[in-house]
């Protein structure tokens, strides 16, 4: 069997290999035989759970990362095919995860390899991960990874879906939790409380109207959704004594998280209210804490920049061609890391990201195996 029919083989295998975030463990094991397959020099499962190989020792530290996990399904059902079988049809491999992100993972763990064999590697080491928990938590896999290797990568290739168009960079994140404060009363006697749903009322309204007024036609703009409300009452029969919403604010370039914490004391103001980050809790597969604070500034690669060129000069090696355009992600992923490090980074990956977390995922056989070759040529233009 060809490198090709492998990869594809691996990326089939993984496919069906289920991984709900906090539930990679069987798909890393999978992934670590694989990169021992392939005569990786080292492999290994980092304390948070995420998944290591490493080749070449040299002083240029090149780092590819995917995550393993990926968002549930509640439909089975529904899906042409199988959400887990992997099936190949159509010149596509379908089912969960075959866009984000076990693609593009696959890919990366084999052109490592080809890489190697083809003697690309004099003077570099190169590092694939498959992180953890990326769906909830994006970067805090990495800051562990990093913070555990004593690692700081020359540069780091985010190989998110992309539909293999060269991504320069991704949208910032703010996610706040706003809460108002009430009194609580019984509810045959309401005018001796103070609802808390009520005082939310005009916040909301004010959230829609901010959302509005950041819309711009068919031009880059922010965003932000009111994802999650509750609230709390003594019982049934009583006045709510609190209610919390919490805030998805995505932001442009030119767009501050500074200038974000003034939206929300307007949002605010004058209610008896509250307004913090929504910091998020979750325990990994190997039973490690994250504590993620989402909170990132948009970020944006130079055209000019050496990883920029070279991976502009991989993609002519394999297309034969020019790229005829660039993208930027409207959505977060573990870029936010090495970015903040200071890390040079890019974005490039096969799938088509609007297939993401949808029913029928799926993913072009022949951009897998294309982002394989282009990977491979990215490490020897490095």
């Amino acid at each position: 069997m060809d490198r090709n029919k492998e990869l594809i083989e691996f990326v089939k295998k993984s496919i069906q290999t289920r991984s709900y975030t906090d539930e990679e463990g069987e798909y890393a094991d999978l992934v670590k035989s694989e990169m021992e397959k392939l005569g990786y020099d080292e492999v290994f499962i980092d304390s948070t759970g995420n998944v290591v190989g490493r080749i070449g020792d040299g002083p240029k530290i090149i780092h590819f990362d995917s995550h393993m996990d990926t968002v549930q399904v509640h439909d089975p059902d529904e899906w042409e095919f199988p959400p887990f079988s992997g099936e190949v049809h159509d010149g596509y491999i379908w089912g969960r995860g075959s866009v984000d992100m076990k693609s593009a993972l696959g890919a990366s763990v084999y052109a490592a390899a080809k890489a190697r064999d083809l003697g690309y590697l004099e003077g570099k080491t190169v590092y694939v991960t498959g992180t953890v928990c990326e769906e909830f938590c994006d970067g805090e896999n990495l800051k562990h990874l990093y913070q555990e290797l004593s690692l700081k990568p020359d540069y780091c290739i985010i190989c998110e879906p992309s539909d293999n168009v060269i991504t320069l960079g991704h949208k910032g994140k703010a996610q706040i939790r706003i809460t108002t404060h009430g009194v609580s009363a019984h509810g045959s006697a309401p005018e001796k409380g103070v609802n808390a749903v009520y005082e939310m009322a005009e916040i909301i309204s004010k959230v829609d109207a901010l959302n509005k007024s950041l819309y711009l036609e068919n031009a880059p703009h922010g965003t932000v959704v009111l994802s999650d409300i509750s609230s709390v009452s003594a019982s049934l029969n009583a006045v709510p004594s609190e209610c919390s919403i919490y805030l998805d604010r995505r932001l442009i370039l030119g767009e501050t998280l500074e200038g974000v914490k003034s939206e929300m004391d307007i949002l605010i103001e004058g209610k008896d209210a509250s307004w913090e980050v929504g910091t998020l809790h979750h325990t990994t597969w190997k039973g490690k804490e994250l504590v993620y604070e989402p909170m990132h500034n948009p970020w944006i690669i130079e055209a000019e920049h050496e990883l920029t060129q070279s991976l502009i000069s991989a993609y002519k090696d394999v297309y034969k061609e020019e790229p005829s355009k660039f993208d930027f992600w409207d959505f977060g992923t573990n870029a936010i890391t090495p970015v903040a490090m200071g890390v040079p980074t890019i974005g490039f990956g096969p799938g088509e990201y609007k297939l993401a977390h949808m029913r029928d995922e799926k993913c072009s056989v022949d951009k897998i195996v294309e982002a394989y070759e282009v990977y491979c040529e990215l490490i020897k233009e490095l």
